[in-house]
């Protein structure tokens, strides 16, 4: 069984790696050397040194992806707060990884990769949850859509590109202004009249 401990420690050595190096530059030896286990071991825990960033993505973001998926089950919230929970939990992810990143020396190519990765892990964790919950809208005849799951991966792109704001670098003004677009689209889409879904902007 794999050690918690260890594994903590491997992702632990990859971060402080990074924050003075640049990814393609660190070996595995020097994560092991790092971590203070030996080379073999990491092997045991991941395929390669991809996979220990993939974990490293994974475990930073964690806390308010675990919080949206949650909140697919909980019925008896309305979908529209549950979404706005959603949105909250993708700027708190994001204002996490840009805080990451801006103690970080990458250069420009590095971040754009770890951005990649942070956007394609925010997505794929949580248009599942997402998804659902528009599944229920739509059930419940508070949301008109005929495909949840398409939907649900337009809101996250828009919202994590915008909030990631290093694929299209834009300012706070026109970052609220396609929000608010986004949110217009789904008033319309789910048949609620034109200002009834301001919440889900928050703050």
């Amino acid at each position: 069984m794999p050690n918690q401990q260890k594994y903590d420690r491997i992702l632990d050595a990859l971060q402080e790696l990074l924050e003075n190096q640049k990814l393609q530059t660190i070996s595995v030896s020097e994560i092991a050397e790092t971590a203070g286990i030996g080379k073999g071991s990491i092997y045991y825990y991941f395929p390669s040194k991809d996979a220990i960033l993939e974990a490293l993505v994974e475990r930073n973001y964690e806390k308010p992806l675990q919080t949206a998926k949650l909140l697919a089950d909980r019925r008896e919230i309305s979908p529209f707060i549950r979404m706005a929970m959603i949105f909250e939990a993708c700027r708190s992810s994001s204002s996490e990884f840009i805080k990451s990143e801006n103690t970080a020396r990458s250069g420009t190519q590095e971040k754009s990769f770890l951005h990649q990765k942070y956007v394609n892990h925010i997505i794929t964790e949580l248009k599942p949850a997402l998804a659902e919950i528009i599944r229920q809208g739509i059930q419940q005849g508070d949301i008109h859509f005929s495909d949840p799951d398409a939907l649900a991966e337009i809101v996250l792109i828009v919202l994590t590109v915008k909030m990631d704001n290093t694929l299209v670098p834009s300012s706070k003004e026109e970052i609220e202004a396609t929000i608010r677009a986004l949110v217009s689209l789904l008033e319309k889409g789910t048949e609620n009249p034109p200002g009834s879904l301001n919440f889900l902007i928050g703050g």
